[in-house]
């Protein structure tokens, strides 16, 4: 019997976990403004950027999976979205990429590597050939939005800048209804997604800020990193829908020519929520 108990006693030690250190939750970037982070697992760090009106809560399928295979994953939530701060003042892929810059720089993070979707893609984009920082060791994009989400009479674009203009006016009077249009326009079709799923995604973008949802679109119209594109030597990994109606997949055939060590991931049966669609 004593056998036993010493046997069982020694199992459920080897069972017992390492205590885990809570981590900050919220990050100060600037007087009166804090950012919302998710911060879990241990190992290399895989720093994520989500896109327009999400929150880092759009990754909470893809966190499962990293820290399982042994990264550590770090979600930071723009200014104006989801659990962060949400000031009157800029909203521009200048002011995210540099809000980036502080909490890499006070985490202290090395051997990064930065994945962006949609409007949190051309962040990256923009972040990496802005700050050229070392610890940045990889670029990952999901359904970018770049290198340009706007252009005149280019065909393979499907939002001109008339059409975004139509969507800024909507966001000042209805912006459940701006949501509830790019939602239909979101997976590769109707059936693409579960109702819970779209709804869920719903609540996560009626949590922004209705002034940072609309300073976003004009960040999203005017904004074009063409230029930014050759400054950038990292592998760089594009994963892009195929079925992709909100960023068009000629987006990601760009952005591939554009950086010089990059390669395309197919997803072929997704849209704009290649993230949901095939996890």
């Amino acid at each position: 019997m004593n056998s036993l108990i010493t046997a069982e006693a020694s199992i459920l030690a080897s069972q017992k976990t390492k205590k885990i250190t809570a981590r900050k939750e919220f990050i100060k970037v600037e007087k009166n403004i804090k950012l919302h982070v998710t911060d879990l697992g241990e190992g290399n760090p895989i720093v994520l950027i989500h896109g327009w009106p999400l929150s880092n809560a759009m990754f909470e399928y893809q966190y499962h999976s990293l820290i399982e295979n042994g990264y550590r994953v770090i979600c930071i939530t723009l200014r104006g979205f989801g659990k962060s701060d949400k000031p009157y003042s800029n909203y521009n892929y200048d002011v995210f990429a540099q809000d980036i810059h502080i909490i890499i720089k006070k985490l202290n993070l090395q051997n990064v590597t930065l994945g962006g979707f949609s409007m949190g893609g051309a962040i990256a984009i923009h972040y990496v050939a802005k700050y050229n920082n070392p610890v940045i060791q990889k670029l990952a994009l999901f359904g970018a939005a770049a290198p340009q989400w706007t252009a005149q009479n280019d065909p393979s674009i499907n939002f001109t800048k008339e059409s975004v203009n139509e969507l800024i006016a909507l966001s000042k009077v209805n912006r459940p209804k701006l949501i509830e249009n790019f939602g239909k326009l979101f997976a590769a079709n109707n059936n693409a997604l579960p109702l819970g799923i779209t709804n869920w995604l719903y609540g996560i973008n009626m949590e922004a800020s209705a002034y940072a949802t609309t300073q976003s679109l004009i960040a999203l119209r005017d904004s074009d990193l063409s230029n930014e594109l050759s400054q950038i030597s990292l592998p760089t990994a594009i994963f892009h829908g195929e079925l992709d109606a909100i960023c068009k997949f000629s987006l990601a055939e760009q952005i591939h020519r554009g950086i010089a060590n990059s390669y395309i991931v197919k997803f072929r049966n997704s849209g704009h929520g290649l993230f949901l669609e095939e996890k």
